[in-house]
């Protein structure tokens, strides 16, 4: 870790940001809009859900920087020679985006002690590297520290303190998350750390893992392909949902404002997965049938985002309609057929 120092970094200058969990689905999107003015550290040991394919255009960037690397274990981005012409010993680190977590459903049980250190140790380690740049530091929290859904009013807005279970199987995340969201308060109140919160519900679009439980982006490929679409759940299972790019712009919103969070980003409609299911099938023209399976501990019935506060602070709105971001994400699938096709091979092993 870098001593505490003031680094010179003028205005007009690319700051240079950091993203852990930057090959990740949301990682990988946020990486592309930050390189057009930004030098961009992308930080990732591709457990639980990065994926080289996910930032491989980006590696020829001058701009843009790989490490693979644990954010559970000290790192010093000073001595990664790869690293000179962004000038960090000199310049520091203006920015940090941290997105790191395991989010894999299918994998859950697997990688629930790395959740338990990511949302903790990595998350600490994290805010000591921003304390020493006195870097802006934005953490990607979750819909899941509400709770499950409330059958009297299934919206959350911020002030829902929520209701999590502190010794289930799913802690490590829920639980996680909630202790990530206090450790960014603590280090602001107490080291005085310009940090932010913004709470992610449930999001959707292009690079989102496949035949992981996620269910939306196996629609797609199912249908395609001529696969039952598989729903772990019954047919009244119910989602929020926001394409991608719409969760990019709030969370740059939301960095380059003087809102500290939490705040939530997400859609606020409620969509059954089952009618959902029945859109990509139009969409794709398949003949596929839906079939349902048992739910999933990752996947559960969450609650839908009150955005209000991020109308008000940020102006933010969600505004890719389902129809279209379905489509988008159709034309992506289609677009790299070649490449997904093969994982429906597979598919019998993942589940």
């Amino acid at each position: 870790m870098p001593t505490n120092k003031d680094q010179k970094f003028y205005p007009g200058e690319r700051k240079n940001i950091l993203v852990t969990g930057g090959a990740g689905f949301i990682g990988s999107h946020l990486c592309d809009q930050l390189i057009t003015d930004n030098n961009v550290i992308c930080v990732d040991d591709f457990v639980g859900g990065g994926n080289l394919n996910n930032i491989s255009h980006l590696l020829q960037n001058p701009n843009f920087r790989f490490i693979k690397h644990d954010i559970n274990l000290p790192i010093n981005f000073e001595e990664f020679p790869e690293l000179a012409n962004f000038k960090i010993k000199i310049r520091g680190i203006q920015e940090i985006f941290h997105l790191a977590s395991p989010t894999s459903a299918k994998n859950f049980n697997q990688l629930r002690l790395k959740s338990l250190h990511t949302n903790s140790i990595g998350t600490i380690n994290v805010l000591e590297m921003a304390k020493s740049y006195k870097a802006k530091i934005l953490f990607t929290s979750s819909a899941v520290v509400y709770g499950s859904r409330r059958k009297d009013n299934p919206s959350f807005k911020e002030s829902d303190f929520g209701s999590v279970n502190f010794i289930s199987p799913r802690a490590c995340y829920d639980e996680g998350k909630r202790f990530a969201e206090t450790a960014m308060m603590t280090y602001r109140e107490m080291y005085g750390l310009d940090t932010k919160i913004v709470r992610i519900f449930r999001t959707y679009g292009p690079r989102e893992m496949l035949f992981d439980g996620q269910m939306v982006p196996d629609f797609v490929l199912q249908a395609i392909t001529g696969q039952p679409l598989i729903i772990y759940g019954d047919g009244n299972f119910s989602t929020s949902l926001c394409y991608v790019s719409d969760i990019i712009e709030g969370i740059v919103l939301m960095m380059d404002s003087n809102e500290i969070g939490p705040i939530n980003l997400g859609g606020p409609e409620e969509y059954k997965l089952v009618d959902l299911a029945n859109k990509i099938i139009e969409i794709t023209h398949s003949k596929s049938k839906i079939e349902f399976k048992e739910p999933l501990l990752f996947m559960t019935p969450l609650g839908l985002p009150g955005i209000s506060l991020a109308r008000e602070k940020l102006n933010w709105l969600p505004v890719v309609g389902l129809n279209d971001g379905l489509e988008k994400l159709v034309d992506y699938v289609k677009a790299n057929r070649i490449l997904l096709e093969p994982l429906i091979s597979q598919y019998g092993e993942k589940f």
